[in-house]
């Protein structure tokens, strides 16, 4: 059998010159040169970068050092672009990113008032048996492109800093065109002005002094309950015919703003056909979401709504998993499982 000729692997010019040089290296029997520069060359070229950038990019939010570099480097494009002419405070903050009231830029939006959602450097890094949620969609670069690169993906399969990186932009960049699917087609989320490598603008709930609440932290008005829930519904059907699947769907992210309600946080979006456990946590979105309506006086019954939903959308029904697969973290989640079983039996 002829070996394989390892120069039919490269994957571009950049990576055949590269191979050329290490196969040069190998034959020569010379060591590889250190072109790194010193430590403190690179350490004071890093931190006069960060200085410009912090100086350049002035904003009304009075923030700690480490997190008004954050911002900087996070937002400072929006700022570059025009999208965004300040950032006032925080909106929210949690484990997985922290939001942030921006001013538009009247040139380019014509809302005065947008959000940037800055995630945490870590935030999927730490997601709980990630793997479930990425089964069957392609990782993305931040132009929205398969990544292919033989290279790039083999750092993802390792883990490496550079893949763990890539693999980071590829949940903002499966949020961000979500985003702009289901906007487009008419659902009841933000509308998304920009992406960067750490961050979405968005459209912002609320007023200058109050954002709009998530459902969780309110008690609805009773003349409400069942139309809401009726939206929320009409909204997953929308996002199932956009062959979308949330993935963690509740109470904690849909907001409330006088009488509207708005679906956000999709990071963890699924395709329906290309994931094994799709209908599982389709199922699970759903059985939140009736939790909460439930208490708040609606007529609700989530397996039967899930299968119909599901199935009127030409999907096949798959069987049942076991919800230690999923991401199972409080008593809340457990209760809700073990009424669904009930209800089956």
């Amino acid at each position: 059998m002829p070996r394989l000729n390892p120069r039919l692997w490269v994957d571009d010019e950049y990576e055949q010159a590269a191979f050329d040089r290490r196969a040069h290296r190998k034959k020569a029997g010379k060591p590889r040169r250190k072109t790194e520069k010193p430590p403190e060359v690179a350490e004071l070229a890093a931190l006069a970068a960060q200085q410009e950038r912090e100086e350049s990019f002035r904003f009304s939010y009075h923030a700690s050092r480490h997190e008004r570099q954050w911002i900087a480097d996070s937002l400072g494009g929006f700022y570059e672009d025009h999208m965004i002419a300040d950032v006032l405070r925080v909106v929210r903050g949690g484990k997985e990113a922290t939001v942030y009231l921006c001013a538009g830029d009247p040139s380019v939006s014509r809302e005065s008032l947008l959000c940037a959602k800055v995630y945490r450097p870590r935030m999927f890094r730490n997601l709980r048996k990630d793997y479930l949620y990425r089964e069957g969609r392609p990782n993305l670069d931040v132009d929205g492109n398969e990544i292919r690169n033989v290279g790039m993906k083999h750092a993802m399969r390792k883990r490496t800093d550079y893949g763990q990186a890539l693999l980071h932009e590829s949940w903002i960049e499966y949020e961000y065109q979500t985003l702009a699917i289901l906007h487009a087609a008419g659902a009841d989320v933000p509308r998304p002005y920009g992406r960067g490598s750490n961050a979405i603008l968005m459209t912002y709930f609320g007023d200058l002094q109050t954002p709009a609440p998530t459902l969780n932290t309110i008690r609805l008005p009773r003349d409400e309950v069942q139309p809401l829930f009726e939206r929320v519904v009409r909204n997953v059907e929308l996002m199932l015919s956009k062959e979308r699947i949330h993935g963690d769907l509740s109470a904690y992210n849909i907001l409330y703003w006088q009488g509207e309600i708005w679906l956000i946080d999709f990071p963890q979006v699924m395709q329906p056909r290309q994931n094994r456990l799709a209908y599982a946590i389709f199922e699970r979105d759903l059985l939140r979401v009736c939790e909460y309506f439930g208490r708040q006086g609606a007529q609700v019954a989530p397996r039967r709504l899930a299968a119909e939903l599901w199935t009127s959308h030409g999907y096949s029904l798959l069987p049942d998993v076991h919800p230690r697969l999923l991401d199972e973290e409080d008593e809340a989640d457990r209760r809700l499982w073990a009424s669904l079983a009930a209800e089956n039996r």
